[in-house]
């Protein structure tokens, strides 16, 4: 038996054997096993039977045809030389998740690598975007991929060119577990420039696909995968994505699917950023880092950290001085009296607080009034210093 245990040997093998036969998110197909079960499905396209409800004639010849070239206890055996495993429903290793795609869920999924599919689709997020991406594009792919790790989470992408490759650099980079979801068969990556890194993917973390062995990347697959990185995940964040990008198909999967999305904002000039910019008008989630991401997607409690800008050294007085300090005029200088009436507190009260900045170089004295130093006017906020 090659795969997750549970289910029966016979049901794995007709399914190995659909999976040669029927398109990757192909409907009716997924009806017809839900209304008649992989057995009767394989007798009938196999030439034990009549046709299946909704079959075009042409279509039906297709399938016959593919059917007859099909060898699963070869693809079966193929895999498990290549050191893949076949999942399917009814396996204990089968991520659940996948069961919300309805009639479009894999036949299975052949899989590299030791670790436990369903487990770690648990506490997983999808990051996807761009294949020519930007610079921009690449570091927060990597730093996202990197963060989410560094905190347990799982990164699942498309294994691409771009924003994919980066956000599985970043995860292997920092130690942590990724998830390469291909358009072709798991023993023969694609696209041949991240071969190295799909088999680093492999060593340290899961390559899956719905494709058997030997099976080569269309344009029509390439979309439908995006369908199973959107329904393995808690939520999938966009980096880059122009307006007819695939990682937007893979976004509004994940809407469709209740799943959480999520977009990084990038320059409002970049057509690598104006489908990210759509998606957030329609819905999705700002997110500029991993911990933004954890406290959309994570249990109760995982919060992000509050977001505050510099500490100014006007910061660090206490409340009495800092009033005494803004009531001061940006420009001039101002009598006691009317810096204690701006400060809300006595004269005496404002005197002393004067000289208590005047030791600590805010203030000086000019006459009977009293004025803001150079180094207070960086201090004091941008409408102040107008006067």
């Amino acid at each position: 038996m090659t795969g997750g245990g549970g289910a029966p040997d016979g049901e794995r093998l007709d399914r190995a054997f659909l999976a040669r036969v029927l398109e990757p998110g192909d409907e009716l197909g997924g009806r017809w096993l839900r209304e008649f079960g992989a057995r009767e499905v394989v007798r009938r396209v196999s030439g034990g039977g009549p046709p299946l409800p909704q079959a075009s004639e042409k279509r039906w010849a297709g399938l016959r045809a593919r059917a007859g070239r099909a060898d699963p206890a070869g693809d079966l055996a193929q895999a498990r030389d290549a050191g893949v495993r076949f999942l399917i429903p009814g396996d204990g290793e089968w991520p659940r998740q996948l069961d919300d795609l309805g009639d479009a869920r894999p036949v299975g999924l052949w899989v590299r690598g030791a670790a436990n599919v369903r487990m770690w689709a648990l506490r997983s997020v999808a990051v996807v975007g761009a294949r020519a991406c930007t610079e921009y594009g690449a570091h927060m792919a990597s730093a996202l991929g990197a963060g989410l790790a560094e905190r347990g989470w799982v990164v699942v992408s498309g294994g691409a060119y771009g924003v994919d490759g980066a956000a599985h650099r970043g995860v292997l980079g920092a130690g942590g577990a990724t998830v390469a979801v291909l358009a072709c068969g798991v023993d023969r990556p694609y696209p041949r420039g991240h071969v190295q890194l799909i088999s680093r993917i492999a060593e340290q973390g899961l390559v899956v696909g719905e494709l058997p062995p030997g099976e080569h990347p269309t344009p029509s697959r390439f979309i439908l995968r995006n369908r199973v990185i959107a329904a393995l995940t808690r939520g999938t964040v966009v980096v880059e994505a122009a307006y007819r990008s695939g990682a937007l198909v893979t976004a509004r999967a994940a809407q469709r699917l209740g799943r959480f999305t999520m977009g990084v904002p990038g320059p409002a000039t970049s057509a690598l950023s104006a489908g990210v910019h759509d998606l957030l008008r329609g819905g999705a989630v700002l997110v500029s880092d991993a911990a933004e991401v954890v406290e959309l997607v994570g249990d109760m409690g995982e919060l992000a950290p509050d977001r505050r800008g510099p500490v100014l050294p006007r910061d660090l007085l206490e409340p009495g001085a800092r009033q005494v300090l803004a009531a001061l005029p940006g420009q001039g200088s101002a009598a006691p009296d009317d810096i204690a009436r701006g400060a809300g507190t006595t004269v005496d009260d404002a005197v002393g607080r004067l000289y208590e900045l005047r030791a600590l170089g805010y203030v000086e004295r000019h006459g009977d009034g009293w004025k803001l130093t150079r180094q207070a006017m960086i201090s004091v906020s941008p409408d102040r210093r107008s006067g």
